[in-house]
């Protein structure tokens, strides 16, 4: 079964959509088999992160920054603005997709596991993931 999530984001940083997958996860009625998701944009991205502490996501959200910095005068895709090729970079080192087992009608994430949209883009906007969940 395909459905499709929406989500807005206002900027650069993580949004959590753990429990919007999980609702789709519950109508879909899938009790075994896989969740798949797959972000229809190219700077945006997908990770699986620590949902207790908010410092964590900070932290790795600056590590990146650090990493992939605005300022680099070697970029030429900057049609968009300072932070565009920054974004696309960063969506090609993290993830596009995730796949996650769904045991007993629930996904089989850690105690301590969520999912997020990881929004590269200052401006933010309207996001696309393609979910599939099947047995």
């Amino acid at each position: 079964m395909i459905r499709f999530l929406e989500i807005q984001t206002a900027g650069q940083g993580v949004v959590e959509i753990t429990d919007r997958v999980q609702a789709i996860v519950a109508e879909v009625g899938t009790t075994a088999g896989l969740c798949t998701l797959f972000i229809r944009h190219t700077s945006a991205s997908l990770v699986i992160q620590e949902n207790a502490d908010p410092s964590a996501r900070r932290d790795l959200e600056r590590w990146l920054d650090r990493l992939v910095p605005e300022s680099d005068s070697e970029f030429r895709h900057v049609a968009e603005g300072a932070d565009d090729m920054p974004a696309h970079i960063k969506a090609a080192l993290t993830a596009t997709s995730l796949s996650i087992p769904v045991v007993n009608g629930r996904l089989a994430l850690g105690r301590w596991q969520g999912i997020y949209l990881w929004e590269h883009r200052h401006r933010g906007g309207r996001r696309e993931c393609v979910i599939h969940v099947g047995d």
